[in-house]
Parts: structure tokens; C-alpha cells; sequence
């Protein structure tokens, strides 16, 4: 979309439209995740892109992804998508899926134990 199209809001706006802090926003234009640019008197502004983005970013927070994650495959977080690049996050989220797997497993067996041992399941 051509930069005179796009709307532009200020940093309580995209806090408002993703439930991210304010705080949380500047962290991850810290850590590279997210973009900005500056008015004439510095304030952030962020285009409709930067909701998507957000809400991606936190998504994957919830499923277990590092910030180190989220920095590979950050150019594949917003609306306008690099295929040359996004394959790539396939990988990244294979090996936390079989993470999340692998940790669901141990605290199945971990539950099952102490179910048995208060007489409420195997074992």
C-alpha cells in the first residue's frame, strides 16, 4: 500500500488495538521484532502492518517461542511476506513443536504418578 494510504498510529493505539503494553511494544522494537518511525517531534508511530505483526509476535510467545526465535523468522511476522525467507520458520516451529511435545509427555507421566498415588489413575 503506498505510505500516503496508510494510517498511522501512535503507540497507546497499537497498545489499545493488540492488548500488548506499551512497555511490551518498545521491547520488541528493541529486540528487532518490530519497526517504527519517528514524527518531527520523536514519538513512535507504527502503520496497520504493525497490528498483525504484534499479535503474531505474541502468539508465538504463548507457544513457547524465544525472542531468539522470533528474531529468525521475524521478516515473516507481518502481512507482506518474504517466500524466499518464511520457509525457513518451518524449521523453528518444528523443533517447538517437538519441544512442547516432548514436555507434555514428561508431564503426562508426572500427573499419572501422582494421580496413583492419590488412587485416581494408573499405576
Amino acid at each position: 500500500m503506498p505510505e500516503m494510504y496508510r494510517t498511522r498510529m501512535r503507540i497507546g493505539e497499537l497498545s489499545e488495538r493488540t492488548g500488548a503494553s506499551r512497555r511490551s511494544l518498545r521491547y520488541y522494537e528493541q529486540q528487532g521484532l518490530l519497526e517504527s518511525r519517528r514524527t518531527d517531534l520523536g514519538w513512535r508511530e507504527y502503520d496497520d502492518e504493525a497490528v498483525v505483526r504484534v499479535r503474531n509476535i505474541r502468539e508465538l510467545f504463548a507457544s513457547g517461542l524465544t525472542v531468539a526465535d522470533l528474531q529468525l523468522v521475524a521478516p515473516c511476522l507481518g502481512q507482506r511476506i518474504d517466500p524466499e525467507y518464511c520457509h525457513r520458520t518451518l524449521e523453528i516451529y518444528r523443533r517447538r513443536l517437538d519441544r512442547l511435545e516432548t514436555q507434555i509427555s514428561t508431564l503426562s507421566g508426572h500427573r499419572d504418578r501422582l494421580a496413583a498415588r492419590l488412587g485416581e489413575g494408573p499405576e
